[in-house]
C-alpha cells in the first residue's frame, strides 16, 4: 500500500506538527489527483478538520501599489511592459503612502485581517524599499497582518523587510520546474526559489502557490505543489490561482480548466500542506457559487476579498459574506 493511502481519515488526533511530510514524490501526487472523487474530498476534508476550523475562511485584501511597466514576460500578466501595446495597460508611479494606508483602513472596516501590496518590478530597487516600508509600517499599526509581492529579493532587502516588521513575503513559483519556460523566459525556476529561500532565512512567513489553467497537464499541478509540499518548511499561504485570461496576453485564449480539476488541485494542496492556508486566489469571478463551496469543502480557507486583485475583477464584498452566509461560514477575526 502507498503511503498516500495510509492518510488516516478518521479518529484525526489533535494538531501535531510531526504529522507533517516533506517528503512527497510525484508519483504519490499524482496518485492523489487520480483517486475518486468523493474519496479525494473525504480526505482533505478530514486533515482540514485536523488542522482548522472548517468554517472559517480567513480574508485578504490585495491592492496594487505600482501597476504595469514589468519588464518581465510572464505569459498570464497584462502588467508586463512587453504587452503593453496589446493590452493598453500604462505604466504607474509608485503609490503614495498616505493612500496606500486608507485603503488598508477601509479594508480592515470590511472585515481584511491581512493587507497585501503588490508591485509590478521584477525586482524593486533599495530606494523604492524606503517608501514601501513606510507603508508596512503603517499597515502594521493598525493591527491588519502584513504581506508584499514585490518581485525578487536579495538577501539583504529580505533583511530589510523583516525589520520593517513585514509578516509574509508572497513570491508564487507559478507552476512545476518542467512546464516554467513555457510560461516565462525573463528569470529562471531558481531565481524563485533563491527569493523564497532568502525570505524564510530573515525570519518572515511565506506565501507561494501557483496559477492553473495556462495549458498545464495534471503532471504540473502535481509538479508545482512537490515543490512546494518538499520545502523544508511549508509556506504558511498557499494561493492557488485559477488563469484569468487577458486580451493581449499570450495566453488569451486558452483552453478553460475543468472545474473539478480545479478543486481537485485545492483538495491535492490540502493533503500535501495541512497546516498551510490555502486560498482561492485570481478567478473567483468566474467561479459558480457552488464551484467555490465544493473548494472549501476540499480545504480552502482563505480568499482575497475586496472587488479587485491588482488588474483583474474579484466578487464583490457582499457577494463573498452572502454565500459565506449560505454555507454557514465567518470571516476569520
Amino acid at each position: 500500500m502507498s503511503r498516500v493511502h495510509q492518510i488516516e481519515t478518521a479518529g484525526a488526533p489533535e494538531p501535531n506538527k510531526s504529522d507533517l511530510r516533506h517528503d512527497w514524490r510525484r508519483g504519490e501526487i499524482l496518485e492523489l489527483f487520480e483517486l475518486p472523487f468523493a474519496d479525494l474530498i473525504f480526505k482533505a476534508a478530514t486533515l482540514h478538520r485536523r488542522y482548522f476550523d472548517p468554517n472559517e475562511v480567513q480574508l485578504s485584501q490585495l491592492l496594487s501599489i505600482k501597476t504595469g511597466g514589468c519588464p518581465e514576460d510572464c505569459a498570464y500578466c497584462p502588467q508586463s511592459a512587453k504587452y503593453k501595446k496589446e493590452t493598453g495597460l500604462e505604466a504607474e508611479k509608485l503609490m503614495d503612502v498616505e493612500k496606500v494606508l486608507r485603503d488598508a483602513k477601509k479594508a480592515q472596516e470590511a472585515g481584511a485581517t491581512r493587507y497585501c501590496m503588490g508591485a509590478a518590478w521584477s525586482r524593486p530597487k533599495d530606494k523604492d524599499l524606503d517608501q514601501v516600508i513606510e507603508m508596512v509600517k503603517g499597515v502594521k499599526k493598525m493591527g491588519l497582518e502584513t504581506c508584499l509581492t514585490l518581485g525578487m529579493l536579495d538577501q539583504q532587502q529580505a533583511l530589510r523587510l523583516k525589520d520593517a516588521g513585514l509578516d509574509y513575503y508572497n513570491h508564487n513559483i507559478d507552476t512545476s520546474p518542467e512546464y516554467y519556460g513555457q510560461i516565462i523566459t525573463t528569470r529562471c525556476y531558481q531565481d524563485r526559489l533563491d527569493t523564497l529561500g532568502f525570505v524564510r532565512e530573515a525570519g518572515m512567513k511565506v506565501c507561494s502557490g501557483g496559477i492553473v489553467g495556462m495549458g498545464e497537464g495534471r503532471d504540473d499541478r502535481a509538479g508545482m505543489l512537490e515543490t512546494l509540499a518538499t520545502m523544508e518548511k511549508h509556506p504558511e499561504s498557499v494561493p492557488i490561482n485559477l488563469l484569468v485570461q487577458i486580451e493581449g496576453t499570450p495566453l488569451a485564449g486558452a483552453d478553460e480548466l475543468d472545474p473539478l480539476e480545479f478543486v481537485r488541485t485545492i483538495a491535492v494542496a490540502r493533503i500535501v500542506m495541512p497546516m498551510s492556508y490555502v486560498r482561492l486566489s485570481a478567478g473567483r469571478e468566474d467561479m459558480s457559487d457552488e464551484m467555490q463551496a465544493l473548494c472549501f469543502l476540499a480545504g480552502a480557507n482563505s480568499i482575497f476579498y475586496g472587488e479587485k486583485l491588482l488588474t483583474t475583477p474579484n466578487p464583490a464584498g457582499n457577494e463573498d459574506l452572502k454565500l459565506f452566509e449560505r454555507l454557514g461560514i465567518r470571516p476569520k477575526s
